[in-house]
Formats: C-alpha cells, sequence, structure tokens
C-alpha cells in the first residue's frame, strides 16, 4: 500500500487520509479522488493531498474486516456489513457470550494493522447486543495478512450459548431471627434475576435450617422437575460439613467447588445431584446488585458448565464493589461496641411553608420546637450534639440557651436541606463513628427512639444505617455510618439522602414503631396543631 502527498491529478484514484477543508470545499476523509474530485480540488487551489492506494496483494480495509469478522462469528452471532474499516457483530438471541481467549489474541498478533475487541467471556447478552468489532487500522492491508487472521479465527472465536434451563427450584432454609419478609425479597430478586434467560421459578420451599428437612426439599424439588435448585440459606456456609452441603451428599449428591474468589460472593457452592445443579447461594445473592452468585448462574442457565477451573480463574477482576456491610480495620478501640454517634440536628431552614414565622421558633407545650428536639437528642446516648442554624441563627440559639450544644453555623441554608446536612457532617467529631441526623421540626421524636436507633447500628454485624420504619413506611431520624459520611457530603439542593438508603438498602437496620411521630414534621400550622394533638398521645414505640 503507496501512502503519501501528491497533486490532485496524481492523486486520481487514490483514497483521502485526512479530511480536507478549503474555502467552501470540504473533501472527506476515505474519499476515493476521481475527475470530480480532482476538478474540485484544482478549483480550490489544493496543490497537495496525502493519499493512500492499494498495490497488487493488498486488500481494501472494508474487505478485509468483513472476511475476518465472518471467520470470527460463531452460532449465534451476526455480522454486520463492514463500513471505513469496521465490521460490528451482534447477538442473533440471548444468551451467554462465550469467547475463544486464545484465538483473540492470534487474531491481534497477526498484525498491528488488524485489531478485535469483544465484550466480557461470559457476559449476558440480549438479542441485537454488539458483542464484538473488527477493525482495520490502514485502508488496506496485505492479503496475506487477512489471511492469517482468518485462518487464525477458524471454527470461531465468539459464539451465544443460548439459555436452555427454564425450570427452577429455591429452597430457603429458616431459623428464629430470619424476617418472612427476607425471604420474600430474596424470591422477588430472584425471579427478576431469571427473567431475562426466560426461566422462571417453578417451585419454593421454606423449611428449617437442619439436614433433614433440606434433603427433603431438595428431593422434592427434583421430583417436580427443576432443572436447577438453588438454596438460600438462613446462615452462610462455613464449611463442607455444614448444613446444605451436607444435605446435598445426603442425597447422593456431589459438592463440585465451595468458596469463588469473587467479591462479593465468596461463599458460594456449587454441586449436583440426579444430574441437577444445584447451588448454595451466598449471603449477598439476595441482593439485586452484581455478585458473584450471576457470573455462576447465567453460565448454568446457558447450559454451561462452571469447573472448578473456572471458579478459581476468577480471580481478577473478582473485586467488584466495596463491601460496605464488612467490617473495616478498627485503629481505636471499640467504645460501646462502636456506638459512639453524634447527633446533628438540622435548625437552619426558613419556614416558607410556614407562611411566615419560623417554624422552629414556634412553640410546643411552652416550648419552641427547636428546644424540644434537641433536649430529647441531649438525654439521649448521643455523644454530643451538634446544631446546624442558619435562617435567623441568633433567635434559634437564644431558643436554646443553657443547652450543652456545638453550634455550627451554615451560610448556604438558602441553598436546601442538603447544604445543613454537610455542614452538619463536616462538623462530627473525628472519633465518632456515626451521626443520627435529627429534623429541628419533628418534636414528637423523643430519647427512646434515638436510644434505639443507636443500639440498632451495628457495624460488626453489618448495620450501618439505622432508621424507624411503620407499615413499611421509612421516616426520621436516619443514623448514618461514618464510612457513609463522603456520600452524604456529595448531596445538593433541596433532596435528601434516600437513594443513599436505597443504595445501600443491604446495610439499613429498621427499628419498628408505631405512631406517626418519625413522619410528622411541622410545615404548616395544620401540623403545629396535629402535633398537639398527638403529644397528649405519647408515641408507642414496637
Amino acid at each position: 500500500m503507496k501512502f503519501g502527498p501528491a497533486s490532485p491529478m496524481e492523486a486520481m484514484g487514490g483514497v483521502t487520509v485526512h479530511t480536507l477543508r478549503q474555502g467552501s470545499l470540504v473533501l472527506k476523509k476515505g474519499t476515493t479522488i476521481g475527475h470530480a474530485e480532482v476538478e474540485a480540488l484544482t478549483l480550490a487551489g489544493v496543490k497537495e493531498i496525502v493519499v493512500v492506494r492499494l498495490e497488487d496483494g493488498d486488500v481494501s480495509e472494508d474487505a478485509a474486516a468483513a472476511s475476518i469478522a465472518q471467520a470470527v462469528a460463531g452460532e449465534g452471532v451476526n455480522v454486520e456489513r463492514a463500513f471505513t474499516g469496521r465490521s460490528n457483530l451482534f447477538a442473533a438471541k440471548p444468551g451467554v457470550l462465550v469467547v475463544d481467549r486464545a484465538k483473540v489474541d492470534r487474531i491481534n498478533a497477526v498484525d498491528e494493522a488488524i485489531t478485535f475487541a469483544t465484550l466480557a467471556a461470559f457476559k449476558p447478552v440480549v438479542e441485537g447486543e454488539m458483542v464484538a468489532t473488527v477493525k482495520l487500522i490502514p485502508f488496506g492491508v496485505e492479503a496475506k495478512l487477512c489471511d492469517a487472521a482468518v485462518e487464525a479465527a477458524r471454527g470461531g472465536a465468539l459464539r451465544i450459548a443460548p439459555y436452555m434451563i427454564k425450570r427452577v427450584g429455591i429452597v430457603s432454609t429458616l431459623l428464629p431471627g430470619l424476617a418472612p419478609k427476607v425471604v420474600e425479597k430474596t424470591l422477588r430478586v430472584t425471579a427478576e434475576r431469571l427473567a431475562p434467560a426466560g426461566a422462571a421459578i417453578i417451585a419454593e420451599r421454606r423449611v428449617p435450617h437442619e439436614e433433614t428437612a433440606l434433603k427433603a426439599a431438595i428431593r422434592e424439588l427434583l421430583g417436580l422437575g427443576a432443572e436447577l435448585v438453588i438454596v438460600f440459606g438462613a446462615s452462610a456456609i462455613a464449611d463442607r460439613r455444614d448444613v446444605i452441603p451436607a444435605a446435598l451428599t445426603g442425597i447422593g449428591g456431589a459438592i463440585e467447588h465451595f468458596g469463588m474468589p469473587v467479591d462479593p460472593g465468596n461463599l458460594l457452592l456449587i454441586g449436583n445431584a440426579q444430574g441437577i445443579p444445584v447451588l448454595g447461594a451466598p449471603g449477598c445473592a439476595r441482593s439485586p446488585v452484581e455478585n458473584g452468585f450471576d457470573w455462576v448462574l447465567m453460565r448454568l442457565l446457558a447450559g454451561l458448565k462452571v469447573t472448578r477451573a473456572d471458579l478459581t480463574g476468577m480471580g481478577v477482576g473478582g473485586l467488584l464493589m466495596e463491601i460496605v456491610t464488612r467490617p473495616q480495620p478498627r485503629t481505636k478501640p471499640d467504645i460501646e461496641g462502636n456506638r459512639n454517634v453524634a447527633a446533628v440536628i438540622l435548625a437552619a431552614g426558613r419556614s416558607t411553608r410556614m407562611g411566615g414565622p419560623n417554624k422552629l421558633l414556634a412553640e410546643l407545650g411552652g416550648k419552641p420546637l427547636v428546644r424540644i428536639v434537641t433536649e430529647q437528642a441531649l438525654a439521649s446516648k448521643a455523644k454530643g450534639v451538634i446544631v446546624v442554624t442558619g435562617h435567623q441563627a441568633g433567635e434559634v440559639e437564644k431558643a436554646l440557651r443553657g443547652l450543652k450544644v456545638t453550634f455550627v453555623h451554615n451560610p448556604d441554608f438558602a441553598a436546601g436541606l442538603a447544604s445543613s446536612v454537610k455542614a452538619g457532617i463536616a462538623a462530627v467529631p473525628t472519633g465518632a463513628d456515626g451521626a443520627v441526623i435529627c429534623l429541628g421540626d419533628m418534636p414528637l421524636i423523643d430519647s427512646q427512639l434515638i436510644d434505639r436507633l443507636i443500639e440498632a447500628f451495628a457495624p460488626d454485624r453489618g448495620q450501618l444505617i439505622a432508621l424507624p420504619v411503620s407499615d413499611g413506611r421509612r421516616g426520621n431520624p436516619v443514623l448514618w455510618a461514618r464510612r457513609f459520611f463522603n456520600e452524604l457530603m456529595t448531596l445538593d439542593g433541596d433532596i435528601g439522602a434516600r437513594h443513599l438508603i436505597a443504595k445501600h438498602g443491604e446495610a439499613v437496620a429498621e427499628v419498628p414503631v408505631e405512631g406517626h411521630g418519625a413522619f410528622l414534621d411541622i410545615d404548616t400550622p395544620q401540623a403545629l396543631a396535629d402535633a398537639q394533638q398527638s403529644r397528649r398521645q405519647p408515641e408507642r414505640l414496637s
């Protein structure tokens, strides 16, 4: 292939290497120079243009890309027409992408002019999803190099393994303390995982977390025609002799491997019984967030064998995310079991919905609302109380005269609630393990509720966010572990942190309450009247 500058006449039959702009003339990269182009270049005063010309024994970029793409495409892969030296490959059906890594490497090693890229091996794909691309770097390549790449791809370098397993049985083992809603959520999340593969739960059983009951449940599901059985244990598998593996071997099944170098997902067990795959799910499989369980599940649904070598080879790239519920190394001794929690009271708002007066200074039972909230925080087990002021800061401080609190002024209070959250979090002492964020206009929150939140806060058990709940509705205040302070500092505007609670759902400890004190904030005169009525009826804690 010849490459270099040429006069417009000499460039006849060549292909432009770069887009050329001269006056009103625009000649795009990849344009073949013909008589019309020569005339336009001459009229525009262009003296020289860089072109390439194929020589005998060369193959054009599109022809080469198309040949190589056809060679690499295996079952279930469609090839798009080559254009500008690129040919894209797409999944013809849903399934799991199977890639021959050695062939991909051999193709890319043929010459720097030829590149072949794919999605990650074993990625679940949907019909029509792009799975790979062949791209020729220059405008042409020697035919022998194209032939070498085609030879390296002989037999195909990638294929789509279609989903085969459709009938899945689920066993949930039970222990005291495992809430029914956890099991229900697990079933819902699992059904959502199975849906893209066209699979469904044909039956689910809930049995005590003991070997005999579990053996019977697995046998029953196999008898019902399950093509895959998944066991969600009430307690994580700790050893090959634990309840779940013991039940599997007890019915004549086999353990193929226990443990995998993917985090989250370490405690996965894979085995079989009567030729049917059986999975002992790790705890993270209850969450919809991607984890090692997904990597194994989707392969099995596509009828792909998952061997010990496959599992042990997942370590590189196997650290999927920081596990927020995992205890971090301690740099100091525990203080009441990591319950050194500060209280932050947000008292900076402008009370725009109250119609004029500062709601925080409105009285309930002869005391300003903000003082009621602050006194309750001081009476709780919180280690220090921080009050964030803003609007009418002087009046708020006056209402709290005599109370042992730390005032932090938020000059940006008009920007919304988030600015006060950030001001308060920034002021939490470095020795605190967390902070309970209270709203200054929620006077029905008492010290007992704050104490219960602090008691529910257990970083060593992964309970890093504590909040009150009633009939499935979550209220305030919310206790946050220090681990989330950086995320709280990214809040903006008048939107709270509910999205962070949803994001870290596995770290939430719910504290049940009765009544509406955890949901009533004083925003209007009517709300104040409601609070006065409720104050005559003490809040009950479940």
